[in-house]
């Protein structure tokens, strides 16, 4: 059976309730007797397996960037890896 979450226009409280799918909504506030809404939240999706693309979901480490750490390893700086500041 699934939780519904619902919230009150009147109070602002917001609760759930098990419910089966063929039940009608909540009407009225356990608290105050007030009008209810139900809430929706958006459901995450992870699609694994073979077809689809790596992009399809966040990768576990995504703190560095692409391309960042080769730089680095390679000691290349801004002005054409030349460390070389001195005028001629």
């Amino acid at each position: 059976m699934p939780i519904y979450e619902y919230a009150c226009d009147s109070c602002g409280i917001r609760f759930e309730r098990v419910q089966h799918m063929n039940e009608p909504a909540l009407t009225r506030c356990p608290e105050c007797n007030g009008h209810v809404h139900r809430v929706f939240q958006p459901v995450g999706i992870i699609f694994k397996g073979s077809g689809f693309y790596v992009t399809d979901n966040k990768a576990k480490s995504s703190t560095s960037t692409p391309g960042t750490k080769k730089e680095v390893e390679s000691g290349a700086d801004s002005n054409g890896g030349s460390s070389d500041t001195s005028d001629k």
